[in-house]
């Protein structure tokens, strides 16, 4: 089953610090994912002067479980820099 996820970022003055501090991990835990076939694309949500303020997938999963479970381990979570998602069942267009 496929996923669009939206993940925000904290607003509070440290937000991009943390960001900043967990993002290796974060990217090393991306490309697993996409080594597995579970992250079809994903990056990072800019405001309008660049500035990182959360992330966007497309994620494959066999169903929400699954993919809250992986959510929950990526390092972004787990370090605090996300602090909210939205997340909607999602189809790609077979073009």
């Amino acid at each position: 089953m496929q996923f669009l996820v939206i993940a925000r970022d904290g607003t509070d003055a440290e937000a991009p610090a943390r960001r900043a501090a967990a993002r290796p991990a974060h990217l090393e835990n991306a490309r697993r994912m996409k080594a597995d076939g579970h992250l079809i694309i994903g990056g990072a949500m800019l405001d309008e002067a660049g500035t990182m303020i959360g992330s966007s997938m497309l994620a494959e999963y066999p169903d929400r479980a699954a993919l809250d479970a992986a959510l929950a381990a990526d390092p972004y979570t787990v370090q605090g820099v996300w602090q909210s998602f939205e997340i909607r069942p999602f189809r790609v267009a077979d073009l």
